[in-house]
């Protein structure tokens, strides 16, 4: 009966032979960065220097608070540092969604946030706004596409929950604010159509699309163009106090800053205080040859608005410029030992099971076939947001923990260190996420194995209606969060 099998599951479902013909030309790395626009790589730095503001990290947190400092203060010089090459990790493997959520979450924000909320929500909406506005002001053509996004319920009991976030829907197609309009299963027809839905939430604002590699090579340009002194390739090997400032060795050289700000995403932290706050986690995505016309009129999926499943292990998914689908998520993988190399990049059992979800989701698109697919890893915290902090008497500044949540919220992250570093009292640097550092992760040998249990407390939490079991039920009253 279709009420007692759930709509995604570990088990493959479709032929085993369409899954590998559908997968067998794909190229295993991420399509944004194959992209022709991709700048040539910066020199590495040797030598010695001294700046005022010592970047370390080239992502989105990295660019954004160097962009931002050069903004509030163009004499003041700043050197950004990359270990490898701007934009190769996960700022150029996301699925490009923009979201104005700086806390993962209504339910996430309240467990963690509660005293926050009303100026979080402000300060996530003017930030929402400043990025769009930061790409227009500095020329940066990410492909932005305020399309809204789509919340559909795969199950029955997501049905409801989707009904109770939503408003009156006034008129068909009319967005109203921020909460969404509830779409039934017939209605839900009008914006794309799938066998497996049976409701959505449709929310129009707050929400965007980006081409990511384009985002993270427009900052490069942008910060280049304000002076920033940029070097790839350029790994930081320690951070030591030194009276007023702060030195950097790298492997061939040394930086002296007067002040520092971290934006090494789930690397292992310089600080080695921050190094069992977050957890290395591996996702994963797909991407389709460009559909037809006529493909994409099957599944009615016309408007630039970006799609998840409302279950614990969901999956997101979105159209690129050329009507391919991005389709990504499910699987989180913790790798034993907390691993970060290449190879983890590559997991052909999730990219299958990933095929398989998608040709279910989707059986009116035939035989089409993925042309790329890839991994990469993200960061997450025990609150499932990012954190601020500060350490060396407040010369260094840090963010680390977004969870997938990092294409705007690395931008909010960077004012708020750039703050810190400042010693300002402002009302980012209040929040409970820039003074309150989550729970720390256990270490090896315990995290492995805690990991693989609360994977399986989850999955039997969406197979049980969404409702907790007393794994998940302790692990929240602990301060530990498993759920968005």
């Amino acid at each position: 009966m279709r009420a007692e099998t759930p709509a995604y599951d570990l088990d493959v479902r479709t032929d085993e032979k369409r899954i590998r013909a559908a997968l067998a030309d794909a190229a295993h790395t991420p399509f944004w960065l194959e992209d022709p626009g991709r700048p040539a790589t910066e020199p590495w730095f040797t030598g010695s220097t001294e700046t005022d503001l010592l970047v370390i990290g080239g992502g989105y947190c990295g660019l954004w608070t160097a962009l931002q400092a050069k903004e509030q203060n163009p004499d003041r010089d700043v050197v950004l540092v990359e270990s490898a090459e701007i934009g190769w990790a996960a700022s150029g493997r996301n699925g490009g969604f923009v979201e104005a959520s700086l806390t993962h979450g209504p339910e996430n924000g309240r467990r963690y946030f509660a005293e926050d909320l009303d100026v979080l929500g402000g300060l996530a909406a003017a930030n929402f706004r400043d990025f769009h506005d930061s790409l227009v002001r500095h020329g940066i053509d990410a492909e932005y596409q305020q399309g809204g996004g789509l919340s559909v319920a795969t199950e029955p009991h997501q049905v409801e929950a989707l009904r109770r976030a939503a408003v009156p829907l006034p008129k068909p197609g009319l967005s109203v604010g921020g909460a969404g309009i509830f779409y039934d299963r017939d209605e839900l027809t009008e914006l794309v159509r799938s066998p497996l839905y049976r409701a959505g939430l449709f929310r129009q604002d707050g929400i965007a699309l980006v081409h990511p590699a384009k985002l993270v090579w427009g900052l490069k340009a942008a910060c280049k163009q304000w002076g920033v002194r940029v070097f790839e390739h350029t790994p930081v090997t320690a951070l030591t106090e030194q009276g007023a400032t702060v030195r950097a060795r790298t492997d061939n050289g040394i930086i002296r800053a007067r002040r520092v700000a971290l934006a090494t995403n789930g690397f292992p932290s310089l600080l080695k205080r921050n190094r069992m706050l977050t957890l290395p986690v591996y996702d994963y995505v797909l991407m389709t040859e460009p559909l037809t016309d006529g493909q994409l009129a099957e599944i009615g999926w016309q408007r630039p608005f970006g799609i998840s499943d409302t279950s614990r292990q969901f999956h997101y998914y979105r159209k690129t410029a050329d009507n391919r689908i991005l389709w990504g998520g499910y699987d989180a993988v913790y790798h034993r030992g907390g691993t970060i190399n290449p190879e983890n990049d590559q997991r052909p059992e999730t990219w299958a099971r990933l095929a398989d979800h998608f040709l279910r989701t989707f059986p009116q698109l035939g035989d089409v076939r993925f042309t790329h697919a890839w991994g990469g890893m993200i960061d997450m915290s025990t609150r499932l947001a990012a954190f601020q902090g500060v350490a060396m008497g407040g010369k260094v500044a840090y963010s680390s923990g977004f969870t997938g949540l990092g294409v705007a919220a690395t931008r909010f992250a960077g004012a708020v260190m750039l703050d810190l570093l400042a010693g300002r009292d402002t009302p980012r640097t209040r929040l409970r996420m820039a003074t309150k550092r989550p729970l720390p992760i256990p270490p090896e040998p315990l995290r492995y194995p805690a990991v693989q249990l609360i994977r399986r407390a989850i999955a039997r939490a969406d197979r049980n209606g969404g409702r907790d079991g007393i794994i998940l039920k302790t692990a929240n009253r602990l301060g530990f969060s498993f759920d968005s």
